[in-house]
């Protein structure tokens, strides 16, 4: 896995270089106290949203380089503004368009609490190779069939990726193009070979494997210990959300 993904922005910060595990912890631990924090506290969200500005700015990573990221996002913002139009209870008039009271507090407790945990893991990805992200969770115990999955889905991803590639263009030099829902019939069954085709590249490397000596543990290539000053560094965020947890509560 010598190549970086495309979520991975290369950079020689303070944060770039803290130990995965101890980032890991930091982002998990931050995503406790922003979901913990009552939702009729907004002054405390924002001062969540300065603190990852914060490491942002200390991570050298841009804010458009972060809203375009935060795409991913559109299908709760989508369901959350739809529950104040379908809630019950009290009503109110915003616009002209009667919503729910308790509707657009839920809404407003989905949109801020997802939009902080989505930079924080922005951040992450940002700031950590993948293959390092993996490498920390193995640190942290976490089950290693599970490690193991997630390095040979990432490993393989791109190549699933080229073979749907060249399947299209297989497709397409015979002239088919997927117009409207008469082509689904096509698309289903492009889907069911390449789902077999995974299938069978996965059999394939598995017994290269284990031909190879593979015993169901993958060797540690690189030790990834973390100092104490690391992990002090790497819990000013969460310590620093903890704080403004406390005087909301």
């Amino acid at each position: 896995m010598g190549t970086h993904h495309q979520l991975y922005r290369p950079g020689d910060s303070v944060v770039h270089r803290l130990p995965p595990q101890c980032k890991l912890v930091a982002v998990f631990a931050f995503a406790i106290v922003v979901v913990a924090t009552p939702r009729e506290r907004m002054w405390a969200f924002g001062l969540y949203a300065v603190l990852l500005g914060v490491v942002a700015a200390l991570a050298r990573v841009p804010l458009p380089y972060i809203l375009r990221r935060l795409v991913i996002e559109v299908p709760f913002v989508l369901f959350a503004f739809l529950i104040p139009v379908i809630g019950l209870g009290e009503r109110t008039t915003v616009l002209g368009v009667s919503l729910s009271v308790p509707g657009l507090w839920a809404a407003w407790n989905i949109l801020a609490k997802a939009t902080l945990g989505v930079v924080a893991s922005i951040l992450l990805a940002a700031t950590t190779e993948p293959r390092t992200l993996l490498l920390g969770a193995q640190r942290l115990r976490v089950p290693t069939l599970l490690v193991q999955i997630a390095m040979f889905m990432l490993r393989y991803m791109d190549v699933i990726v080229d073979e749907m590639r060249r399947m299209r263009v297989a497709r397409e030099s015979r002239g088919f193009e997927a117009r409207n829902v008469r082509h689904i019939p096509v698309v289903a069954r492009s889907a069911g070979a390449l789902f077999i085709r995974s299938y069978e590249r996965g059999e394939r490397v598995h017994l290269a494997m284990l031909s190879r000596g593979y015993t169901g543990q993958l060797p540690v290539l690189q030790e990834m210990s973390a100092s104490a000053r690391q992990w002090l560094v790497a819990a000013a965020l969460p310590a620093a959300a903890a704080a403004v947890l406390g005087i909301a509560l």
